[in-house]
């Protein structure tokens, strides 16, 4: 029986890519069906809301999303939708990993990192006034609870996928309370998990390291804000955003996403890497069990990433969304 998946297309480049994915997973036999729904603007648009509860409730159903990217309004408008999908299913592990791809230019080689970032709380809660005209004022929360939660998921993590070093990021030496909470939380979890070693980085001195020695690393534990900030920053070393994927991961239920923009500038004109979707996408088939087909997927991705000829104009390529993704199908279809 096929599996059914709540599909968030996205918009500006995101129907793209998700178009680009879908036929990739079906070469590969992957036996899904999709339930659409929309997001962002073009949902404010039609229903006056930009994260409709249809949406959440195919995905509470179905415990199982693949969403495209959504554009977020700068300085006014609705909050982002990523982060109101997160909060409102309690998807509180956002999980990047990050390695180097032969054949696609990068700063570096050998980069084989797995980033895990709290995706609930922190300056991304959301709370914020204007104490006086001028002056405004955020609130960064940590709480015991989170912070416990998102180490034991990246302990665990590293137990079953043969991990060996977990990096907790923070700026404790600063926010004694609000990072030491976090820091502490840490350290209390990785007591239980002996047989993986734990340290830890203050954020800025992280930053440093990465774009110096990032071979040094293996998984990186980070709260909210610093999380967005670094897994973007190992992004670039291995390609980009286009090349990365990601997932948010809760107790019952995963959102699998790109991690890049909505790219309005070239949307329509079939320029976009689909990339960081089809490659989320294969994390998607993993969680769900569907092992052979998503291998399937992952060695055509690498095969043809190799090749200058199909890649994508970000990657140093020519090749149109259409031409790469042609390309990943055939490699499939032959074995």
């Amino acid at each position: 029986m096929a599996r059914t998946i709540t599909l968030i297309p996205g918009d500006g480049i995101g129907p793209e890519v998700t178009e680009a994915t879908l036929r990739v997973l079906q070469a590969a036999g992957a036996e899904l069906e999709w339930d659409r729904h929309i997001a962002g603007i073009e949902a404010f648009e039609k229903t006056g809301q930009p994260l409709p509860d249809e949406l959440l409730d195919s995905i509470r159903m179905h415990a199982v999303a693949l969403k495209g990217p959504v554009t977020t309004p700068v300085g006014k408008g609705f909050r982002s939708v990523n982060v109101q999908i997160r909060k409102a299913l309690e998807l509180f592990a956002n999980l990047r990993p990050v390695e180097s791809v032969p054949g696609v230019p990068a700063r570096f080689e050998n980069v084989d990192l797995v980033v895990v970032r709290e995706n609930t709380e922190g300056l991304y809660s959301g709370i914020e006034h204007e104490v006086v005209p001028g002056v405004v004022e955020s609130l960064k929360i940590i709480t015991e609870k989170a912070s416990t939660r998102v180490a034991k998921f990246a302990f665990d993590y590293a137990r079953k996928n043969g991990r060996k070093r977990i990096t907790a990021v923070h700026k404790a030496n600063i926010m004694k309370l609000a990072d030491g909470l976090f820091l502490d939380c840490c350290r209390n979890v990785a007591a239980d998990y002996p047989e993986i070693e734990f340290d830890d980085r203050i954020v800025d001195n992280m930053a440093m390291q990465l774009v110096m020695r990032p071979d040094k690393f293996d998984m990186l534990l980070l709260e909210n804000l610093y999380g967005d900030i670094l897994s973007d920053l190992c992004a670039g070393l291995v390609g980009g955003l286009g090349i990365v994927p990601g997932a948010n991961i809760g107790e019952s239920i995963a959102v699998f996403e790109a991690v890049h923009g909505s790219a309005p500038d070239i949307a329509g004109q079939n320029l976009a890497n689909p990339t960081a979707l089809i490659r989320s996408a294969v994390l998607m088939l993993e969680h769900i069990g569907l092992g052979e087909e998503a291998e399937r997927v992952r060695a055509a991705l690498q095969t043809r990433l190799a090749e200058p000829e199909s890649r994508t104009r970000d990657v140093g390529g020519q090749a149109s969304t259409t031409e790469f993704t042609d390309a990943v199908v055939r490699t499939i279809e032959r074995g």
